[in-house]
This record gives C-alpha cells, structure tokens and sequence, in this order.
C-alpha cells in the first residue's frame, strides 16, 4: 500500500488533555487545539517523508521502516524512533512512554497516541 497523499484535519479527541500530559505550555495547547493541520505524505518503498503543517508551524521528519531515526516531536523536542509496518496499513512507533499508531483506510487516515491512561485521536482526510 502506498501511503503518499495530503491529509488535513477533520475530528480529534482529547488533545488539551495529551498536550498537557506530554508538558505543552497551555499558551500553545490553546493557539493549537481548533487549527485543522495538514499532513503531507511521500513514501518511496519503505522511505517516508511526513510533513505536518499546523498553522505557521512545520515539523517535517523522514525515516526507514525499521531503522532508527531522529524525529521532531511536537513539543519542538528530538526525539529517536523505529516505526515498523503492522500489517499492511498501519505505522507504529514507541518513544518516551507514547505509543503512536497512525492507521490508513482508504482517503482516511486515523492517528492515536497513547500516553498512560490519555489517548489522543485524530482523524483525516485525503485533500
């Protein structure tokens, strides 16, 4: 499956509560919680390329299936990953006590992250 397209925004859940439990400034939480980002894909085999754009922040980060990367997490902090393939629509990754799942269906791309107890779900849309 090739995962390559644009993705904006349509619904997420609990994002005040994760943000708070990854320690996000409520300053930010607030400036970030109604802005519909959008997300940009390019996979090349197992190469992927994310660019996430939310409002005037960018955060692009790349990485290989199964190899460990330096990504940038959302708090503007570096942070080192393996995310592997589940299946064959699924990306999976652990890092500082989050799991990330980011799941494809169709021109839907659904998002969760699992802090402990909180678990924050975003669902897109391909544009």
């Amino acid at each position: 499956m090739n995962f390559s397209g644009k993705y904006q925004v349509q619904t997420q859940e609990n994002y005040e509560a994760f943000m708070k439990a990854v320690g996000m400034p409520d300053d930010i939480i607030q400036k970030g919680k109604d802005i519909k980002g959008v997300s940009e894909i390019v996979q090349n085999g197992k190469h992927f390329k994310f660019i996430i754009t939310a409002g005037s922040k960018v955060i692009q980060n790349e990485f290989t299936l199964g190899e460990e990367c330096e990504m940038e997490f959302m708090t503007g902090e570096k942070i080192k990953a393996v995310v592997q393939l589940e299946g064959d629509n699924k990306l999976v990754t652990n890092f500082k006590g989050i799991k990330s799942v980011t799941e494809f269906n169709g021109d839907t791309v659904t998002s969760t992250m699992t802090k402990g107890d909180i678990v924050f779900k975003r669902v897109s849309k391909r544009i």
